[in-house]
């Protein structure tokens, strides 16, 4: 099995768990006919010209679907001023088109390891309503002044033009930041741009800090990224945090607590991302006095932000299949529409009452709900959704993005096995990362794959450490089936 095998699978594994792998030839035209959005839309509305800031984007090497830019100015008493820019698809992507029609099926892009399946058409995702290097595009703008301690003490949102002046990428600009490197060719080409990225880095480090200090969870999870080598696979590395996607990770972060406020103090019902108290505390209890770490009984997020630090000063080279755990026993996010009034269920992992995903509607739907809710309340228009449309799309998105994540790790194991097939035989050190009646699972460190205990598995529970023995592949199915040794 090959590359072009990899994404037959891929596409097949879109259509059984209905995503639509391909454009409907109204969306198609439609982007055909498209051109880059300029026009200020409603009489009211006020577009600001912020062209010359120095805006830059970071994000993975290969992205091209660029969301949001960043800059950032000193002001007195070392407080910042930082601008987040948000690309506005919304310009271009108008509400019940076939384009908008078909993002609001799939609700996010799907990135598997053989190939992309963006939510947009990628003359839009990657082009027109991508913020690429040196053009001028739409964007609505978070403005946000956070002081020395990372509190965020006043903010607004406007419409405005912006130009990236360097597409950076997270690898390269964190061996400068955290290393000492040689500032990558594009960062060094644009006069005071390293001033700027380290200022912003500055301000991304205290609102981790504040973010810690109020109960947010520092975890590290290790993602696989597929290595081909002339169409064949030749590798499945891991993808570690890094101090640059800390820095977007915490910038986005407190933009999306901003624009959940500030639709709520607007008076308008919206799509918020949420996580619940999790029910399998107790577990993560037992998986902390399992490396001597003690937490209170009740679940408490500030205790457990704590332990998480201290866990990694203490381990680092373990860290990430500690986290692993924990994230499992957290339980995902979901999406929840909410309404003024309303009391909010919060985000237990970020530790906030007020967060709504909004800054990338490239490639998530809700984020463009978001932005064509923003765009009304800036003008003090009708909304765009209902209160029930919003639960409809709250609830069809959650759907979808379990089946999306499905797809994607349906066919990394299908990669994983199709790497692991001459392996047959070998012995492994693996961490479970799921239990239940269904089955017991467990990560490999190198490579990094995901595979199922079939014999051995009785008593093993989510944390647990183990060694195990390949027993059997099938790519086409991406079965991998290990027995503990």
């Amino acid at each position: 099995m090959e590359a072009k095998d990899l994404k037959d699978l891929a596409r097949r594994a879109m259509l059984e768990h209905g995503l639509q792998p391909d454009f409907s030839k109204a969306a198609l035209d439609q982007a055909s006919a498209t051109q880059a959005p300029r026009d200020a839309g409603p009489a009211s509305a006020v577009i600001r010209d912020l062209r010359n800031l120095l805006w830059c984007s970071i994000d993975n090497d290969d992205s091209r679907d660029l969301d949001q830019l960043s800059v950032a100015e000193r002001l007195a008493d070392g407080a910042c001023k930082v601008l987040v820019a948000i690309a506005d698809v919304d310009a271009a992507v108008a509400k019940d088109t076939a384009i908008d029609a078909h993002a609001k099926v799939n609700t996010t892009s799907v990135y598997t390891a053989a190939r992309v399946f963006p939510m947009l058409p990628e003359r839009l995702s990657t082009d027109l309503t991508s913020l690429i290097e040196t053009h001028e595009r739409l964007a609505i703008v978070v403005e946000m002044t956070i002081v020395r301690e990372g509190d965020v003490t006043a903010s607004a949102i406007y419409r405005a033009r912006v130009s990236n002046h360097a597409k950076l990428a997270y690898d390269s600009v964190a061996a400068w930041l955290e290393d000492g490197a040689k500032a990558p060719a594009k960062l060094a080409a644009v006069p005071g741009l390293e001033d700027q990225l380290r200022l912003q880095d500055d301000v991304a480090q205290a609102l981790k800090k504040k973010r810690i200090q109020s109960g947010a969870l520092s975890l590290e999870t290790i993602e696989a990224r597929p290595v081909f080598t002339n169409g064949t696979l030749t590798d499945l590395r891991p993808d570690r945090k890094n101090r640059a996607k800390e820095l977007i990770e915490h910038l986005m972060v407190a933009s999306n607590g901003v624009v959940a406020t500030f639709l709520d103090a607007a008076g308008y019902a919206s799509i918020r991302r949420v996580l619940h108290t999790p029910e399998r505390w107790s577990r993560i209890v037992a998986l902390s006095a399992s490396v001597q770490e003690k937490l209170p009984q009740a679940p408490d997020s500030i205790a457990l932000g704590v332990l998480l630090e201290k866990r990694k000063a203490i381990d680092p080279d373990h860290f990430a299949d500690f986290s692993l755990a924990v994230v499992k026993l957290l339980g995902s996010g979901e999406y929840a529409a909410s309404s003024p009034g309303d009391r909010p269920v919060g985000h237990f992992g970020l530790a906030m009452t007020n967060y709504a995903h909004s800054t990338a509607p490239n490639r998530r739907f809700p984020d463009l709900v978001t932005q064509r809710l923003l765009k009304a309340a800036l003008v003090k228009a009708a909304p765009p959704y209902s209160r029930v449309e919003l639960d409809e799309v709250a609830v069809h998105c959650n759907v979808q993005e379990t089946m999306a994540e499905k797809v994607e790790r349906q066919v990394r194991k299908s990669a994983a096995a199709l790497l692991l097939a001459p392996r047959i035989g070998e012995t492994f050190d693996a961490i479970v990362t799921g239990a239940s009646a269904k089955g017991t699972w467990v990560r490999v460190r190198r490579p990094l794959v995901e595979g199922r205990v079939t014999q051995g598995f009785a008593g093993l529970d989510v944390g647990d450490a183990l060694r195990v023995v390949l027993l059997h592949v099938d790519p086409q199915r991406g079965f991998i089936d290990f027995k503990r040794v």
